[in-house]
């Protein structure tokens, strides 16, 4: 807490600070949407409260908050490009800068639960909840591989934003009218495939309005971008063939979220307006300096705790489960009454384990020493595809090699380590002799290249 305090009061005024109350905001939400909907039912069994109580799946179009991570993400990528542009950095500076702080926490994570999982499959116990919970937990790396996704896509794509200029606005828009031609596709020519192409299309649609984060152009279209996009998240839950939660459901037909619909596309663009309306409130908030230092605070250990939010939640319920406790039935009103209690624990838990693994969540400084474009994108390309991998496939059954499949390719937890390392290795490639030329140039009798990688 001490260094959040000295990091907070040595933030400058130039900063926009409700981007990182955004950033921890969108997390904390998800993070809290899954504790609230795993409930335990009688006969010791584990289920979905937006299954169990379908009423509760409106409650959905508020906790469903991720595109906000998205939003702000193609702000950071944006500032941070320019920032490595304007030092002289290219490419591959920017991708391994902004994916370093991305693999760091996802590396441990990764090989605490691949290590756990081989012994437990080793001792006869990878089966039923267990085997269960080692699938379950991977499940939020899809979000990093997208998002590592994003990062390999956002100069060409901040670029495409520049030379557009007041029509770049048609990207986004673009983006949006694919989404809803791949969902006719879906649902009315019977082409399932297709949904995965919005993936891309509604990510990259969210991520490419963050570049708008702080215009005169996106504060005046926040208004109607609300209203809008909520009248039609509304129309097409009530008329069309889209559920009314914006997340999964257990048993559902179709998910708004996995591969996103258009309906989650309109769900972001109110989610968008609603941001940037608070934005004036929300920064009078941060300029006290306690608020400030807790928002840092949260942001040093926001990744950390969301990827091991929902390990957390195995722990409890293991616990509960071998006590056989008499717990209310899910959506009573003593079920809802114990939720403080049930969060409160998770959080506990959670902050024991962000204290024992959160040091790989911290920034490092690192002096640019460019790189080639081409090997840097095949790096950025692997290390997303390894973390989709690991997100499908899981940690179940590592040792026998079960397999799972992203979009079409099957996929092993071994495998996909394989290629995130590989990825991972080639963004760490030194320039060789032309590379150091092109950089050093200038001051060739100072610094003489090695011939050493």
């Amino acid at each position: 807490m001490q260094r959040a305090a000295v990091l907070a009061d040595a933030t400058p005024d130039t900063r926009d600070r409700y981007v990182d109350l955004l950033r921890v905001l969108s997390l904390a939400v998800v993070v809290g949407g899954h504790w609230l909907m795993i409930s335990i039912l009688p006969g010791q069994r584990v289920g979905n409260l937006l299954a169990i109580v379908p009423a509760t799946q409106a409650a959905t179009w508020l906790l469903q908050v991720m595109p906000l991570f998205f939003l702000v993400g193609g702000f950071s990528h944006a500032t941070a490009w320019r920032s490595v542009r304007r030092r002289g950095g290219g490419y591959a500076d920017f991708a391994r800068s902004r994916a370093d702080r991305l693999l760091r926490p996802t590396a441990v994570f990764a090989g605490v639960w691949l290590a756990a999982a081989a012994w437990l499959e080793l001792a006869g116990h990878d089966e039923g909840l267990v085997r269960t919970a080692a699938r379950t937990v991977a499940q939020p790396l899809w979000f990093l591989g997208v998002y590592l996704g994003l990062v390999a896509l956002a100069p060409a794509l901040w670029r495409l934003h520049e030379r557009l200029g007041r029509r770049a606005w048609a990207v986004p828009a673009a983006l949006g009218a694919a989404a809803l031609a791949v969902d006719v596709l879906r649902f009315a020519g019977g082409y399932g495939a297709a949904a995965y192409l919005n993936v891309a299309f509604v990510w990259v649609a969210v991520h490419q309005l963050g570049f708008f984060w702080g215009s005169a152009g996106l504060r005046r279209a926040a208004g109607p971008l609300a209203l809008g996009g909520l009248a039609a998240v509304a129309a097409l839950t009530v008329l069309g063939p889209y559920p009314v939660s914006m997340v999964g459901v257990p048993g559902a037909p179709v998910s708004n979220m996995s591969p996103p619909t258009f309906a989650l596309y309109c769900h972001a663009l109110w989610l968008v307006g609603v941001a940037v309306l608070a934005g004036p409130a929300a920064r009078r908030l941060l300029a006290r300096r306690r608020v400030w230092r807790a928002v840092v605070a949260a942001n040093g250990a926001a990744m950390t705790a969301f990827l091991w939010h929902l390990s957390a939640l195995v722990l409890l319920l293991t616990v509960v489960l071998a006590l056989h406790a008499d717990l209310p039935a899910p959506g009573t009103g003593a079920w809802w009454l114990s939720r403080p209690l049930w969060l409160g624990a998770l959080a506990l838990i959670t902050a024991g384990l962000v204290a024992l693994f959160g040091g790989a969540d911290r920034p490092r400084v690192r002096p640019l020493r460019g790189g080639g474009t081409a090997v840097a994108a095949a790096g950025m390309a692997l290390c997303t595809a390894g973390v989709l991998g690991l997100s499908a496939v899981g940690f179940a059954g590592v040792l026998a090699g079960r397999t799972a499949t992203l979009v079409v390719v099957p996929v092993t937890a071994a495998g996909s380590v394989a290629v995130l390392a590989v990825g991972w290795a080639l963004l760490a490639v030194r320039p060789g002799w032309r590379g150091w030329r092109r950089h050093h140039s200038g001051d060739r009798r100072a610094c003489r290249p090695t011939g050493r990688g």
